[in-house]
């Protein structure tokens, strides 16, 4: 069993004020200061977080030179508004955007897309940023990503986005995929994203459940991970076509709901009865987080994923032995809880 956290006692972490800005500032803040000035935009400050002590530049930037990512999730127009209606009201920008080094200049926000956009929609000329010296820090969107919650897809995607990104990048491309375990967070969005991409409306959160207990990050180079997540794709949009040729069914019976898909995807699961293994994977962040599937490595300890290809072939062969004829009402009542995810 991992070792209980302690609580930290109160101001026992990080700088005391006098320090945050005490010492040099080291080269690569010196130049991100050139870059800022060279794109004409401007250093207020430049200090350590209390927290970490790392370095940061507290920055106003032309509004111009500044992007979302471009792997993020699209741009909700109805939060936007939202923003556009607030902002004038408070009469300040109180919320800086956190920024980095584009790779072909400029500069990129892994945390401020609508923000951005409703300071643009209001005339804004410049914008307050923090500027953060490692441009890794712009993967960590699902991490920093706090104005808007994300549903399923909008994480899937932009894992997905992350990844193919990556890949384009020779140098990341050969690390292996559990080395981004902390930007990508969760395994299953590295399969259900693909999916996504090629279908749009699908009903990712009534798969999830049993895409999760079979996903752990792959140790294979992430050039290489992309193709058997692509495949892995292939395989649910092939189960996802017996499901949906299953719920037709139950309509025609005269059943309707809306658990019909959720309900037909756990009857197929034949990991719904088997109790998921617990505890990480020792040391590891990314077992925390890949831990959840359903059996366990009994000569390291270590939690083990079930078999992806073996559970989608489980769940096709009782797909086609799936009787319609022998739901009951009472059946889909059973299923309780929240309505599931909405499709796009």
């Amino acid at each position: 069993m991992p070792p209980r956290k302690t609580k930290p006692k109160p101001r026992s972490e990080g700088l005391e004020p006098g320090e945050v800005q005490g010492g040099s500032p080291p080269a690569a803040i010196a130049k991100l200061t050139g870059d800022v000035e060279q794109e004409g935009g401007h250093v207020l400050a430049s200090y350590r977080d209390p927290l970490g002590g790392h370095w940061l530049s507290l920055a106003v930037l032309p509004i111009d030179r500044i992007e979302p990512t471009p792997f993020q999730r699209e741009l909700s127009d109805a939060h936007t508004k939202r923003l556009v209606g607030v902002i004038p009201k408070v009469g300040r920008f109180l919320d800086p955007l956190v920024a980095v080094r584009g790779d072909a200049g400029g500069f990129w926000t892994p945390n401020g897309m609508h923000r951005l956009e409703a300071m643009r929609r209001l005339g804004a000329r410049s914008i307050v940023v923090l500027l953060v010296p490692e441009a890794e820090l712009a993967y960590r969107i699902l991490a920093l990503n706090t104005e808007k919650a994300h549903n399923l897809k909008d994480k899937s995607l932009e894992v997905v986005r992350m990844a193919d990104a990556l890949v384009a990048e020779p140098a990341q491309a050969k690390r292996p995929e559990s080395d981004w375990a902390f930007e990508f967070e969760e395994p299953a969005y590295l399969t259900i994203g693909r999916v996504y991409q090629e279908r749009p409306r699908y009903s990712g959160g009534a798969y999830m459940p049993v895409v999760r207990r079979c996903e752990g990050f792959l140790d294979k180079p992430l050039k290489a991970a992309v193709p058997v997540r692509t495949e892995r794709a292939a395989r649910l949009m092939e189960l996802d076509d017996l499901v949906a040729e299953l719920v037709g069914k139950l309509k025609a019976a005269g059943l309707k709901s809306a658990y019909l898909k959720p309900f037909v995807v756990a009857r197929l699961n034949p990991l719904r009865f088997v109790p998921a293994a617990r505890g990480p994977v020792a040391g590891q962040a990314r077992a925390a987080r890949s831990s959840r599937g359903s059996t366990r490595d009994e000569s390291s300890g270590e939690a083990k994923p079930a078999d992806f290809d073996k559970t989608v072939d489980q769940m096709l062969e009782r797909g086609r032995k799936f009787d319609a004829g022998k739901v009951k009402p009472q059946d889909l009542a059973a299923m309780g809880g929240a309505p599931p995810e909405a499709e796009e």
